[in-house]
């Protein structure tokens, strides 16, 4: 089956993958690009209007101003949605770049920039589709050296060779350090680990996104009585955990089977991420 895509740009939606970025725009050649990420599952789209306003504060941490608020955004996107059959599931991918420089300089000119909302049938992952992790010599960046405080494309082809490396090993994702050595999240999505009934996750420290739904499912877990701590965790705590799972937009929850030679199994505080986490999103619906 031939996946659809919309695509809005300039005013009109285009049925299909229209050509929006030119060889002489300053994202082009300059990478100034941001994106977001969104879901549209069984006719619910969790947390869209974070996701729109994240975009925009990825915009604005690239140094280029957000050229359309949250809720006309938000707008727009639903009525690209209605456009897809009943029930198809969607990634909603709202992105903008600069298409000028500043005068004499390589930063992009702020009031230069293009919006594109790009909605794509991505079905959803199995729900028993797990991962398996392994180490990566590829580390995440740092604040001082890149634009970690956003959501920007340009981050991510070092992401992309923490993944060749891990299936290069025969691993489908890898569990990336910071700069010290700490773990920070995979090369993917964040993660979580289980041990003794505690919930716990690295703590923010400026080398990656503390994403939305990561903050949905910490939320939903503590209201259900469960503790999530936020704490400087290591490679080994990772290979003594009793469980560990991953988050994103992607996926939403993906339960993690190993980490090198360590095995998990799929536990209960995975098994009620996941269902804490639809029920709460059928409940907003």
């Amino acid at each position: 089956m031939t996946q659809q895509i919309h695509t809005w740009f300039e005013g009109d939606w285009h049925a299909g993958n229209p050509a929006v970025m030119k060889a002489a725009d300053h994202g082009t050649w300059l990478g100034t690009l941001i994106f977001d990420g969104a879901r549209l599952v069984d006719g619910l789209s969790p947390d869209l209007d974070k996701h729109c306003a994240r975009a925009n504060r990825s915009a604005q941490a690239l140094g280029f101003n957000a050229v359309m608020d949250v809720p006309e955004m938000m707008a727009l996107i639903h009525d690209g949605l209605a456009r897809f059959e009943s029930g198809t599931p969607v990634y909603i991918r709202p992105m903008m770049w600069t298409t000028e420089r500043d005068e004499g300089v390589i930063s992009g000119a702020p009031d230069s920039t293009a919006l594109c909302i790009c909605l794509e049938e991505v079905p959803m992952p199995s729900p028993d589709a797990a991962a398996t992790l392994t180490t990566t010599r590829f580390r995440r960046p740092t604040l001082d050296c890149a634009t970690v405080d956003a959501k920007a494309a340009c981050l991510y082809p070092n992401n992309a060779r923490m993944v060749r490396e891990a299936r290069a090993k025969g691993f489908t994702n890898a569990l990336a350090q910071d700069a010290l050595g700490n773990v920070a999240e995979t090369a993917t999505a964040n993660v979580f680990m289980v041990r003794d009934g505690e919930v716990l996750t690295p703590v923010p420290n400026g080398t990656f996104l503390a994403g939305i739904t990561r903050a949905r499912h910490m939320g939903l877990l503590r209201e259900a009585g469960k503790t999530v701590t936020e704490t400087t965790l290591t490679l080994d705590d990772f290979h003594n955990a009793d469980e560990v799972f991953l988050t994103g937009n992607i996926s939403k929850i993906t339960p993690v089977t190993a980490f090198d030679e360590t095995s998990y199994q799929i536990g209960p505080v995975t098994r009620l991420a996941r269902e804490l986490y639809w029920d709460w999103a059928k409940s907003e619906a």
